[in-house]
């Protein structure tokens, strides 16, 4: 008897029988991590190489190091960082892998209470 389940990380079905999809769905989860891994070290390096270079090129007194320009970069980009690593690492955050089956049940179960026969 075949056993489908949905991914845990992606949003389609997936034969537990067939090892090939099995290790579809891995190398493509692993691909997404070693995508957010390689963005994580771009950023770092960049944005280090930025606010040392800032730093080693402007006093302190001059307030150079302080102002929006020198950190927007950083900023901004952090946060599209932070989401990239949600899509990767959470994506079930608000709504976890069980979560369509029991909202179902509930209503299924709220909808059986309800009746009067």
């Amino acid at each position: 008897m075949r056993r489908y389940r949905r991914s845990k990380y992606d949003n389609y079905i997936v034969d537990e029988n067939n090892p090939d999809a099995r290790y579809n769905m891995a190398y493509k989860r692993m691909k997404r991590i070693k995508g957010f891994y390689i963005h994580l070290l771009i950023y770092v390096v960049i944005n280090g190489y930025n606010l040392t270079s800032i730093f080693n090129h402007s006093s302190i007194n001059e307030g150079v190091f302080l102002r929006w320009e020198t950190w927007s970069t950083l900023v901004f980009w952090g946060i599209g960082l932070a989401a990239h690593g949600l899509s990767v690492f959470g994506g079930n955050l608000f709504f976890g892998a069980n979560w369509e089956e029991k909202k179902i049940q509930e209503f299924i179960d709220k909808d059986a209470a309800t009746k009067w026969e």
